[in-house]
């Protein structure tokens, strides 16, 4: 593709876009980015769906999207909206439509915007596979475009805005027999509306490119807003703003990581404009989740200066910056290849699973209490093994305490390799016991104290990590590799900590010298500049937790900036430290790692947030089906709450509990429908017996 998905990959500027008005709020260009909510009541319930959208507008959400499944509920929008007003409220609403256009043009009528899934607007999916021609599809094309051109005409009559949601879960078999379940045929899906809406000059539409697996939903973004910018470039209908969201994302800790590893990254590179976190949990609770993953980067973007910031990077960082690029498919996961090193008798890089360890700070000075804390734990998290535990020692006595603490790791059952960070000069007065040793690397650092440690850890046979947290980053790099490791490894630091950086970024200095506040683009950068130097030592990911933060936005901050360069294929282990509880704080690691699709560890829940079309409690049922089936480890389960998405998000689950009626429910394998309208009181043991039949069930313990 001749042009890339982002103009500064290590800078994240704000993707250029047009401004779309959704009634009085404006979205795209440099507007806040917007945060949206979905009612989850019945729309013809005009008193209970309007209480909804009040509390949602009170907890600070700015659109409000209700569906619109049939006529009779796009009609009865018009009385919402009456009712609305006559409270005082004036948020935008959007109506949500699947299946049915006549309920689009109606509801048109009485919303300041209209949702279309383009894979079920005017094509179908039921898993057919199809043969076309390439005159046969054309003639698809232009029959989905006739069906679709009133709505273009009627909003644009009305001063209506669109949005143009793809779905991963529901692509049209057309699409699916032509491009695959894959985002190129996400993205084809939508270009295809917006050839419809140029055509008929209409320019306000907004789009997204939602799927449960974060890794799929960044490509999807990230190969809509090339072919976007590619249009513009010819003069063509592009530059359209975005809304963001990780669809069926769950309840919880794993909802929220999740959508911060989709959001978070996508919005690392200045893309996104509204965004909504789909919770499997009252509505009003998605609201302070979405402002704290947009109040991140809204900040960020209000102190941007483009022009400047590009003029400002150097010769040497743009050259990085194509490296970069070119060291990772951005619209497909492909690991970083990295060589293997061992880490006491864990080994990293070399495409083994990423590694989960925790850093514990200075070295406890009663090694016994601490090691039985710790052990302590680790046993209250018994489907995790922590593979790392850091300290570090510097100064007087740290090297000192290390052996007794090694020892009391031991006598206390924890296994994992010790990790220890000492200052250059003091590598060589550490213990044999060692499994890593860490150096911090800033500027004014001898090159003598960088050999001398380098010949520490190869006499104790170690690893060597190189901690960079300067703001020469390359020109640390290139020290490091000079001082000769044979077994080294880099990480950056995640540099809130280092005052420099801090009082550096709040004045207006070159965009590569503030960059190093930006954990995801610091490790951009160290990747690139190993590229360049010919280097494949493993990379890890270190995420120090702000002491300041909410535990909310703690965890989003930890799922971005690990989860970004995780679903790049970048990190070999990764380090948290911060958080508190050691055996949570290492809980928390696995938990991301299965957000990015990396490393499975308990049962994935794959649970659409809920809306007017659900047919069950989704809340109580998805609550329900976890204690049932939350051991089962490595195994995903999707419970859905209609079929719009369900039989498509089911072809990524290995089970499938989707409503088909008031009291009843469709059981699948994979996309396969295997038990219809199962009674809701059977439903439960009928999944079980399910999961028992194709050899996925242990009794729990």
């Amino acid at each position: 593709m001749s042009t890339r998905y982002v103009e500064h990959p290590f800078s994240g500027v704000r993707r250029r876009t047009r401004v779309v008005a959704v009634g009085d709020v404006a979205i795209g260009g440099t507007h806040p980015i917007r945060v949206q909510s979905m009612t989850t009541t019945n729309t013809l319930d005009t008193a209970g769906t309007a209480d909804q959208v009040e509390r949602l507008v009170a907890a600070g959400c700015e659109i409000v999207r209700i569906t619109a499944p049939g006529r009779k509920e796009a009609e009865n929008l018009g009385a919402i909206a009456a009712e609305l007003r006559r409270r005082g409220i004036s948020t935008p609403l959007v109506a949500d439509i699947h299946f049915a256009p006549s309920a689009a043009m109606i509801a048109a009528e009485h919303v300041e915007k209209v949702r279309i899934n383009p894979g079920n607007y005017a094509d179908k999916k039921k898993f057919a596979v199809l043969e076309y021609s390439d005159a046969e599809y054309a003639e698809e094309i232009e029959r989905v475009a006739e069906r679709f051109r009133p709505l273009v005409r009627r909003c644009k009559e009305l001063g209506r805005a669109m949005r143009i949601g793809t779905n991963h879960g529901s692509l049209s078999d057309r699409i699916m027999n032509r491009y695959g379940d894959t985002p190129a045929g996400m993205v084809e899906s939508a270009l295809e509306f917006l050839d419809v809406c140029e055509d008929e000059g209409f320019e306000d539409v907004i789009f997204s490119m939602k799927s449960s697996n974060a890794q799929v939903a960044i490509q999807a973004y990230r190969l809509l807003a090339a072919r976007l910018a590619e249009r513009a470039a010819a003069g063509r209908c592009g530059g359209q703003p975005f809304h963001l969201g990780v669809t069926e994302a769950g309840d919880g800790e794993d909802a929220r990581i999740k959508s911060a590893i989709g959001i978070g990254s996508l919005l690392e590179d200045g893309i996104g404009d509204t965004i909504r976190v789909s919770l499997t949990e009252d509505p009003v609770k998605e609201v302070p989740v979405a402002r704290a993953l947009a109040r991140r980067y809204d900040a960020r973007f209000a102190d941007e200066e483009a022009p400047e910031r590009n003029a400002d990077e150097t010769t040497a960082s743009r050259g990085g910056q194509e490296t970069w690029l070119a060291a990772v498919d951005p619209y497909s996961y492909r690991r970083r290849a990295a060589r293997e090193i061992a880490c006491g008798g864990i080994a990293l890089g070399a495409g083994r699973e990423v590694r989960v360890e925790v850093d514990l700070g200075p070295v406890p000075a009663d090694a016994d209490a601490a090691a039985g804390e710790l052990a302590r734990s680790l046993a209250a998290q018994p489907d995790v093994v922590c593979e790392g535990v850091g300290v570090a020692a510097s100064g007087d006595p740290g090297p000192l305490r290390i052996e007794p603490f090694a020892k009391a790791l031991s006598m206390a059952g924890v296994e994992a390799p010790l990790v220890v960070s000492v200052p250059a000069a003091q590598a060589a007065s550490l213990p044999a016991c060692v499994g890593r040793i860490v150096v911090p690397l800033s500027e004014g650092i001898p090159e003598g104290d960088l050999s001398a440690a380098a010949r520490a850890a190869d006499a104790l046979e170690a690893p060597l990590e190189w901690l960079v947290c300067g703001l020469d980053l390359e020109g640390l790099v290139d020290a490091a590799l000079a001082a000769g490791a044979a077994r080294p490894a880099f990480s950056v630091l995640d540099a809130r900590p280092v005052p420099a950086v801090r009082r550096l970024d709040a004045r207006p200095v070159p965009a590569v010298r503030r960059l190093d506040a930006r954990p995801v683009h610091a490790v951009r950068r160290l990747v690139a500049r190993l590229g360049e130097a010919g280097s494949d030592a493993p990379v890890i990911l270190r995420h120090r937790s702000d002491p300041t933060a909410d535990a909310e936005s703690a965890i989003l901050a930890a799922g971005t900036d690990l989860g970004a360069p995780l679903c790049d294929g970048v990190g070999d282990a990764i380090v948290l430290s911060g958080f508190g509880d050691p055996g949570r704080t290492v809980a928390t690691g696995y938990r991301i790692l299965q957000g990015a699709r990396l490393r499975t560890t308990w049962t994935e829940f794959i649970s659409c947030p809920s809306c007017g079309r659900t047919l069950f409690d989704l809340e109580e049922t998805t609550a329900r089906i976890k204690a049932r089936t939350g051991h089962l480890d490595g195994v995903k389960i999707a419970i859905m709450g209609c079929i719009v998405n369900g039989p498509g998000e089911m072809a990524d689950a290995d089970f499938g509990y989707v409503g088909s009626g008031p009291a009843s429910v469709n059981l699948y394998v994979g996309k396969e429908l295997v038990e219809r309208n199962v009674p809701t009181a059977e439903s439960d043991d009928r999944l079980v017996e399910l999961i028992r039949k194709h050899g996925r069930w242990v009794d729990p313990h």
